[in-house]
């Protein structure tokens, strides 16, 4: 079995080659993830969640920032981005270029992420398309 850190930098080179089944390699069978409702999601939830993402964002592209490692654990603080082509919670597609910023804390059991804990900018992201009107 690969290392945790072998397997992290394989999962996000698939992802940004537009490939979610081998990104989602990345996960272990008893994922529980942390940060999206309804909590946690389970292995067949946090694949329809990466099909949303995929469906509506053209091309999503993830950058790690930093990854800082404590055994099988790390945190990564990382941006994805893309254009906004297909409907994302309810939001019909505009077109427009996001870029989200996360911080995510993964724990690895064997190699594949067991646990998962994520922080995004939601209200963010929701801004950027439209869905709510910037801040005063």
């Amino acid at each position: 079995m690969p290392s945790p850190q072998a397997m992290l930098t394989q999962a996000v080179d698939r992802w940004n080659a537009g490939d979610l089944d081998g990104y989602l390699e990345l996960y272990d069978e008893r994922i529980a993830l942390y940060g999206y409702a309804p909590q946690p999601l389970d292995r067949t939830e946090v694949r329809a969640f990466y099909e949303a993402i995929f469906s509506a964002f053209d091309a999503p592209t993830l950058v790690f920032h930093e990854t800082l490692w404590d055994g099988d654990a790390c945190s990564v603080r990382f941006t994805m981005s893309g254009r906004h082509v297909g409907e994302f919670m309810g939001v019909p597609a505009t077109g427009t270029a996001i870029a989200l910023d996360g911080i995510t804390v993964l724990h690895f059991d064997g190699g594949r992420v067991v646990e998962r804990h994520s922080q995004a900018d939601m209200l963010g992201l929701l801004v950027q398309i439209g869905a709510v009107p910037a801040p005063a």
